[in-house]
């Protein structure tokens, strides 16, 4: 059985599309599915009956505090020990829980992850790997906010750890890792990208394609593009617009039998982000999976599978096993 926290009062459509989506999940996915909404309690078990009696694989843990979103995580987190994230990372170190995912405050979600899970030996800094869609295989970009300004060292971390997770999630044999720049020369970048490279040219641990430029992402010149989180989140954000700028132009010009056809479905689903739910915290000892704060329920079902998936895959235990030995198989 594997069994996810999910933090039911994190979001902007909280309570109702995590409580959503976490009964889509335990009817969709796998049949040995558990999770358990941490929450006000009151209010979640109101939810679960509106929709009529809770499934089996359902459980609630109470947590009556909520961590907003403009709060100064440390002091938030430090100081709502009864909050929603705390209550639910303190499952997960305690084994209660596979992985914990929310939508609530990036940063508090950050911090108490490294703080009540620890990183990893040889990580510096947890990192977002996000993973973005392109016309064949989507590939992971890290980190895609955490960290804003990032050191030589800490940029190579971030590959070792998004190639372990594009061969334990993302399925690639042998990952391919590009640094994201402002052009494909050796020369290129400020001094610490110059620096990554040389780290990264003679790491030996995964194949290196030097630098990468924006467009490469969409044409998928790597599995991993590693960046700063300052740079991998305009990415994000970027995309994202893009993705709605899209499907509203689509469904300007389509005519409604048109919009109904299964091929422009997909199209519609492959430009949505809730198709991927969310992007884990890569580098603590666990599975911490970060939503976006708009996030739907349907997103949240999503959010609920990959954290399944990279539970399953024992992603947390091969990132601590492949530093041990120094080496990224």
């Amino acid at each position: 059985m594997i069994r996810i926290a999910l933090d039911a009062s994190g979001g902007d459509q909280a309570p109702e599309a995590p409580v959503s989506g976490a009964l889509q999940a335990v009817q969709e996915l796998s049949s040995g599915l558990e999770v358990t909404l941490v929450g006000r309690r009151a209010e979640i078990e109101a939810l679960l009956q509106s929709h009529g009696s809770t499934p089996e694989g359902i459980k609630v843990v109470d947590a009556p505090e909520t961590i907003g979103m403009a709060e100064q995580p440390l002091r938030a987190i430090r100081k709502k020990q009864q909050s929603s994230v705390v209550v639910g990372l303190g499952l997960h170190k305690r084994g209660e829980a596979d992985a914990f995912v929310s939508a609530g405050n990036t940063g508090a979600v950050m911090a108490a992850s490294t703080l009540l899970l620890g990183l990893h030996k040889g990580i510096e800094r947890p990192a977002i790997g996000t993973v973005l869609p392109t016309g064949g295989d989507p590939v992971l970009v890290l980190d895609a906010g955490a960290n804003v300004d990032c050191s030589p060292r800490e940029l190579l971390g971030f590959a070792r750890l998004g190639a372990v997770y594009a061969r334990d999630v993302l399925g690639r044999a042998e990952p391919t890792v590009g640094l994201l720049n402002i052009g494909q020369e050796d020369g290129k970048g400020n001094a610490a990208v110059r620096e990554a490279h040389g780290l990264l040219r003679a790491c030996g641990s995964f194949r290196f394609v030097g630098n990468v430029e924006g467009g490469d992402i969409l044409r998928e010149k790597c599995d991993v593009f590693v960046c700063d989180g300052f740079v991998g989140n305009v990415v994000l954000k970027f995309y994202e617009s893009v993705g709605r700028m899209f499907a509203g132009l689509l469904q300007q010009e389509l005519d409604g039998e048109m919009a109904q056809r299964e091929s422009v479905a997909r199209l519609f689903r492959f430009l949505d982000y809730s198709s991927y739910g969310g992007a884990p915290l890569l580098g603590v000892r666990g599975v911490p999976v970060v939503c976006h704060g708009r996030s739907s329920a349907r997103a949240f079902k999503n959010a609920i599978r990959l954290a399944v998936q990279a539970a399953t895959n024992h992603l947390s235990q091969d990132i601590g096993a492949e530093l041990a030995h120094g080496a990224v198989a």
